[in-house]
């Protein structure tokens, strides 16, 4: 019997690394139909441009390095990242948003690394965080929900928007930010970040005019349908159930400890579990194979770390959501983890 030596992500069934990341990425559909449905098919846009951009740096990339092209291209990873990045940044960003965030993903966070299997830090969240310091108004310019849209908006208005920053009618990004109740809007995390600095309790906050305008509902709506996707990625057993399980768990736990602490400056453990990037960080980022713990134990701690820092920085630090940081946080501490996680050798004695 011959043996194969190849790098991560190993898996027991007989299923190659394209048909993995083909599965993952038909579990992200009911998510990105969500996200589509409630801010408008701009996020469709974006993905295409960032699958392009994902490609064209990839196969650029390994004609550099000698590899081969088309078969590296056909194990789908370069796609699934660019897919992450794209539903990660407001449907209306500028065109070269996403693209800027993709190559950079592709070249310099996997390739410069060696490839699939090699690099230390997920792709799509070392694009994110870059996208987001460097970048910080194009990155926060969320659209409110259609239904509160001031402005009627058709596929060539956002496409529009996309490439020259305004509709076919004239109107901004700034503009569309703007709800049909004048309020500017943001993601339910900003909301509630912003008004506990002015000085407004938790209680205050869910009841006000502005957080009900903040597309909260839809929000649960889409980290509802990632969670499906997930639970059928954990069905399939393409993913290890410790990650996601001990995240959540730990989300769950670490900001009910803060709740109970102080119910009035931290908002209670449904609110973290389900808005933001949490669920769509659960079971697509943080279970990624190469950048992720690899001992059973590690990959506990892994997650719980995560789930620790996401809690923190959520309700003391200057960002909204920190699952990006977090993540890259806990790729760090990898090495570290799989070190002292170790299962024993059989037979090597205590």
């Amino acid at each position: 019997m011959a043996y194969k030596n190849a790098s991560s992500p190993h898996q027991k069934q007989r299923r190659t690394t394209s048909q993995v990341m083909v599965l993952v990425i038909l579990c992200l559909i009911p998510g990105v139909f969500l996200q589509s449905y409630f801010f408008g098919y701009a996020n469709l846009i974006q993905i295409s441009l960032a699958c392009l951009a994902a490609v064209a740096s990839e196969a650029f990339i390994l004609k550099l390095r000698n590899r081969p092209v088309l078969n590296t291209l056909k194990d789908a990873s370069a796609l699934l990242t660019a897919i992450l990045i794209a539903i990660s940044i407001p449907p209306l960003a500028p065109w070269w948003i996403v693209v800027i965030g993709t190559i950079f993903a592709i070249i310099f966070v996997k390739q410069v690394y060696g490839g699939l299997g090699q690099n230390i830090f997920n792709p799509a969240m070392a694009a994110y965080v870059l996208l987001l310091i460097s970048f910080p108004v194009q990155m926060t310019s969320w659209l409110p929900v259609q239904s509160l849209q001031p402005f009627s908006l058709t596929l060539m208005d956002q496409i529009n928007a996309i490439f020259t920053g305004a509709t076919l009618d004239g109107y901004s990004v700034e503009q569309l930010s703007v709800s049909i109740d004048g309020l500017s809007m943001a993601t339910p995390l900003n909301t509630v970040r912003d008004a506990l600095h002015n000085g407004f309790t938790i209680s205050e906050i869910f009841t006000s005019l502005q957080f009900k305008a903040s597309s909260w509902q839809q929000i649960y709506w889409i980290n509802g349908a990632f969670l499906a996707g997930g639970l059928i990625l954990l069905f399939k057993r393409v993913v290890h159930w410790h990650i996601p399980v001990s995240f959540l768990l730990g989300i769950g736990i670490f900001s009910f400890i803060a709740f109970a602490y102080s119910p009035d400056l931290n908002a209670p453990p449904l609110f973290h579990l389900f808005s933001g990037a949490t669920m769509l960080g659960a079971f697509f980022i943080l279970s990624d194979p190469v950048s992720a713990a690899t001992t059973v134990k590690g990959r506990i701690l892994f997650a719980l770390l995560i789930a620790f820092i996401v809690v923190i920085i959520r309700n003391v630090g200057g960002y909204p959501d920190a699952v990006a940081f977090a993540v890259l946080l806990g790729n760090m501490c990898v090495p570290l983890l799989d070190y002292y996680t170790q299962p024993k050798v059989y037979g090597g004695g205590k």
